[in-house]
């Protein structure tokens, strides 16, 4: 790896952070509403990254595979919490489903990873094990949030077209697959969105990092094309889990709709 020929200082982060405020006086202008939800959220990013670049870098330092595997467990509990934040309509159980949905897929994807891809001295080096996890988490709680939002809120704008086909002799499955499809497919486009522009539009960040951190762009490019590929197989595996418990939570063997089961927040 090369040593970059400059540095970024924190003189410089701020003089990016002042760019935040292109978002705000569109929200104003526009009276969108969005200027104090803006600035929290800037604020929330910044203590947050600062916060745990300090845990990271107390881990690197000590190496403690308990330490590493209880930040691990941390991140997935709010990654799994955080999925189901912006879902409208709820059902008992959510979370726990959720919070499979996003451990099982992120989990299996980057054990996967770790220890036939990676393969590290150590299968818990904080250097591998937690950037990996993170990036993975990130995409696929994002993914499942979307199927969620989108197969709870069809099922309730399809009701009569559901009930219809139950009426005429359909199973329960028949009646909510396109409702199930839909949904499948609207959490899963916009990664095959990314992955069909990555190169031409934009590089992605994991591949930007590194260039910028002086490694060789094939290098770099090797790195992407692998974290591209498990985001997607862990967004294919959480979103099909997480659909297919919301699906067996709000209907019944007797092949009827819980509808009394989905309720708004």
């Amino acid at each position: 790896m090369n040593e970059p020929d400059f540095l970024l200082s924190w003189s410089g982060v701020a003089i990016a952070s002042l760019m935040i405020l292109v978002n705000v006086a569109i929200s104003i202008a526009l009276r969108l509403g969005l200027a104090k939800s803006i600035l929290i959220s800037a604020a929330r990013m910044t203590i947050q990254l600062a916060l745990i670049g300090l845990v990271l870098g107390q881990l690197f330092e000590i190496g403690d595979p308990v330490l590493i595997l209880a930040l691990a467990v941390t991140m997935t509990l709010i990654a799994g919490v955080s999925a189901v934040r912006r879902v409208e309509h709820r059902y008992r159980g959510i979370y726990w489903n959720a919070l499979f949905s996003v451990a099982a897929s992120a989990w299996i994807v980057s054990a996967i990873a770790i220890l036939l891809v990676v393969r590290p001295k150590v299968w818990y080096d904080p250097h591998v094990l937690i950037p990996l996890l993170g990036m993975v988490l990130g995409n696929s709680l994002t993914a499942i949030s979307l199927g969620l939002d989108r197969f709870l809120e069809e099922m309730k704008r399809r009701r009569g077209e559901i009930e219809m086909l139950l009426t005429l002799g359909a199973t329960r499955w028949e009646s909510c697959r396109d409702t199930f499809a839909s949904a499948a497919r609207t959490a899963m486009m916009p990664i095959l969105n990314t992955m069909s522009v990555t190169g031409l539009v934009s590089l992605p960040g994991m591949m930007t990092g590194q260039i910028l951190g002086g490694a060789l762009p094939m290098e770099a490019v090797r790195y992407q094309i692998m974290i591209m590929f498990l985001i997607a197989a862990a967004i294919a595996m959480g979103v099909t889990a997480v659909l297919g418990l919301t699906f067996l939570r709000v209907t019944s063997p007797e092949h009827r709709i819980r509808w009394e089961a989905m309720r708004k927040t």
